[in-house]
């Protein structure tokens, strides 16, 4: 296929999809398909309530056009899937977004036409999984009649600075042609540059183990924060310590959440099991990270207790419930657990977070925010996501002025000055 006759479709305008769909409608025609008419309605209208694209860049994109009909794109001849890949209740991977957008754009297909993945998954879902679903909806021949590439997101939600052009992007195709053609299409975007992997497989597991490896390092940091808390010394002081060595790597305690961290590892431990594989310390990693929301909930009861503090009757205030600083993304947020935990104790437990929609709060976790905070009323203060309003510079908020005369915080991020009425994790 000539780079120069792409006609180009981006599937699915979430955290992934619409900052690429951005970058290419920068350079070239391409049309941003999502099931979801309110979200074709709020892009049509310039805003982006994720904030990962700002109303400046939506208008630069002079080329991208935003629709939910999948008529529109039946003239395209290049798609690129980027919907989401999460678990289910047992903490399987759950392909159903994959297996219906595949099965929709299969109805589409033409001869020569190409079908690109972003999706993480374990290696071996693409050419597996999706292959299949595109052949019976189209009729057509895998690599004879249509062909496939998978070039695995790198979005950070959040950060303004590593936007997707200025990340290296993995690319990969079903033949060596195919690769060729990926890697020169995402080229024209991605100033970072590109690599091209040898295969589809090898492309996809890069992806997954990226997050897997931050995983194992942070569960192990959680681990180090427990045992330390018990030897009775402050967990950063430990690593700011150890962080004198040339080699030391820089990772932290904490919740881990999100859409990626908290959720690919599954993947790769589900085809390590189906491979007659038990994936130990990937399994471990998830277990010790997946308890660290009920141990924050302990470690503040524990501290009101020895502060004289009764719970019974208490307020108890949440600051954040997002699962990262800055950022509006709820996805797979540990706060929740923290507030599971602190649910059946007989105490007033609110959360503020002033960077998320209330209406998601609501439908995506349940939760009731705050939309506005008293000073000098609260027993406990959880700082569990550290949000520029809360913390440095910008700070709006004096979170010792929200506590009681004998109030405790608790540092989960480990971003404030340990004092005799503050604990870090």
């Amino acid at each position: 296929m000539d780079i120069n006759s792409t006609r180009l479709a981006v599937i699915g305008l979430g955290y992934v999809g619409l900052p690429l769909a951005v970058a290419f409608g920068k350079k070239m025609q391409v049309i941003g398909f999502d099931i979801n008419a309110t979200r074709i309605d709020e892009l049509k209208r310039g805003h982006d309530h994720t904030l990962e694209v700002s109303d400046d860049e939506l208008r630069e994109a002079e080329l991208l056009r935003y629709t939910d009909i999948p008529g529109e794109i039946v003239d395209c001849n290049v798609y690129i899937i980027t919907v989401p890949t999460p678990i289910d209740s047992a903490r399987r991977p759950d392909f159903d977004p994959l297996l219906k957008s595949s099965a929709a754009i299969g109805a589409l297909l033409k001869k020569g036409d190409i079908v690109i993945y972003e999706s993480t998954v374990y290696p071996g879902v693409t050419e597996e999984v999706c292959v299949p679903v595109l052949e019976r909806a189209s009729g057509l021949v895998f690599n004879e009649d249509f062909f496939c590439g998978y070039s695995p997101e790198r979005i950070n939600p959040g950060d303004k600075e590593r936007t997707v052009t200025k990340i290296m992007k993995v690319t990969s195709g079903s033949t060596p042609e195919v690769a060729d053609f990926v890697d020169q299409l995402y080229k024209r975007i991605i100033v970072a540059g590109t690599h091209k992997a040898s295969s589809i497989r090898v492309a996809e597991a890069s992806k997954v183990i990226e997050n897997t490896q931050r995983d194992v390092n942070i569960a192990l940091m959680n681990e180090l924060a427990r045992i330390f808390q018990r030897v009775g010394i402050d967990t950063h002081e430990v690593l700011e310590a150890a962080g004198t060595k040339w080699n030391f790597m820089p990772f932290v305690p904490g919740l881990v959440g999100g859409h990626c961290i908290g959720v690919d590892p599954y993947y790769l431990a589900h085809k390590a099991t189906m491979l007659g594989y038990n994936p130990e310390l990937i399994l471990a990693a998830r277990r010790i990270n997946d308890e660290m929301g009920p141990y924050v909930a302990d470690r503040v009861l524990r501290l009101m207790a020895k502060s004289g503090l009764n719970v019974i009757g208490s307020r108890i205030l949440v600051l954040g419930l997002s699962f990262k600083e800055n950022c509006p993304d709820v996805r797979n947020t540990k706060v929740v657990d923290v507030l599971q935990e602190l649910a059946d104790i007989n105490a007033k437990v609110e959360i503020y977070d002033p960077w998320v929609d209330p209406e998601e709060a609501m439908r995506e976790c349940g939760v009731e925010l705050l939309g506005k905070i008293d000073n000098g009323v609260y027993d406990a203060v959880i700082l569990a996501v550290a949000h520029k309003q809360f913390i440095g510079e910008e700070a709006t908020i004096d979170i010792f002025s929200l506590l009681k005369p004998n109030g405790i915080v608790f540092d989960v991020k480990g971003v404030l000055p340990v004092g005799k009425n503050v604990a870090r994790l």
